[in-house]
């Protein structure tokens, strides 16, 4: 859901009572009750013309909806596969669809990275790669940067050649996992990590530490060092997202994380970007840049980590296409 959106969804609660908004807000995931709140609690004098907008845009909404099919297994799949495609629906039908086997897991979600990190560090390598493949990805590698070296490298390799979750591993996750995890005499064998679940997951670990990780498993495997990094979707590749999506991308990105993230971009990203502003918005950042003094190189790949997050979440959510695959260089 876009900012607008999320204003909207907050306006709208805010004019429910306090246990009709609970209700609401006990349907919804971690990501979405803290955006939801941020944006509830920076609500200042709300036009009631806007307010009213709201309620009618959700009237008219709610009108056209019926309960038809609502239980329906078979059409949430084939909706899922034929809006996302068949590998990336594959993974929310997992959750949404069949949750039940880890439904448990839910509740470290809810949990700050830090917490997780001490709860699960002791646990042996497997055990945790199992338990983040089963997390947002944005979450696992801040997880990630609470391990010790050894420990997240090890990890990080284990997520890379894992291509399925056995019932047994479950079963012993849910011992390590006991107040947070259900058990079920009946899971299924599930895929959950392998070499795209590495990918994206260290494209939300700093650069230092994806180096770091990176130089590791080619120790181990040199080729699977390789084929992680071709999954790797860097900055530098939004050269191949298409003009729509990069006008969507600039809409949501903060102008003064655009110049900093510029900076250490190459020649004919820099055009593609300016190409998809107005002519005088484009010369506003040219003059920008050009004045920016010097940048330490860390803020840079900061920045342009936080723009290719805002990328992933676009993707995800279905509005913009992710053409290519990522090189092996890294910003």
């Amino acid at each position: 859901m876009d900012d607008e959106g999320i204003k909207k969804s907050a306006i709208l609660l805010m004019t429910l009572g306090e246990k009709e908004a609970a209700s609401v807000i006990k349907l919804l995931g971690p990501k979405e009750v803290q955006r939801l709140s941020e944006t509830m609690s920076s609500l200042q004098n709300v036009p009631r013309s806007e307010v009213e907008g709201v309620l009618e845009e959700f009237c008219n909404e709610a009108e056209g909806r019926t309960t038809l099919g609502q239980d329906s297994a078979d059409y949430i799949r084939n909706v899922l596969t034929d809006a996302l495609g068949d590998e990336k629906a594959a993974n929310l039908i997992d959750r949404i669809l069949i949750g039940n086997d880890t439904s448990g897991i839910e509740g470290l979600k809810w949990m700050d990275s830090s917490s997780v990190a001490e709860m699960i560090k002791d646990e042996h390598p497997q055990i945790i790669a199992t338990i983040l493949v089963h997390l947002e990805r944005e979450q696992a590698s801040q997880i990630l940067s609470f391990f010790t070296e050894r420990l997240r490298n090890d990890t990080l390799l284990r997520i890379a050649t894992l291509d399925s979750i056995q019932p047994n591993a479950l079963r012993e996750l849910n011992d390590v996992l006991t107040t947070l995890l259900s058990g079920s005499s009946n899971i299924r064998k599930t895929a959950m990590g392998g070499i795209r679940a590495a990918a994206e997951i260290l494209n939300f670990v700093p650069t230092a530490l994806e180096t770091s990780v990176i130089d590791n498993i080619k120790q181990f495997d040199e080729d699977l060092a390789q084929k992680i990094m071709d999954e790797m979707f860097v900055f530098d590749n939004l050269i191949d997202v298409d003009d729509h999506g990069i006008q969507l991308l600039l809409r949501e990105v903060q102008s003064e994380s655009l110049i900093i993230a510029l900076k250490g971009a190459q020649e004919d990203l820099r055009k593609k970007i300016f190409k998809n502003m107005s002519q005088r918005a484009a010369e506003a950042l040219r003059e920008d840049l050009e004045s920016k003094g010097p940048v330490r190189l860390s803020e840079v790949e900061a920045e342009q980590k936080e723009i290719l997050k805002i990328l992933r979440q676009l993707a995800d959510d279905g509005q913009i296409a992710l053409g290519g695959k990522g090189d092996d260089s890294f910003i």
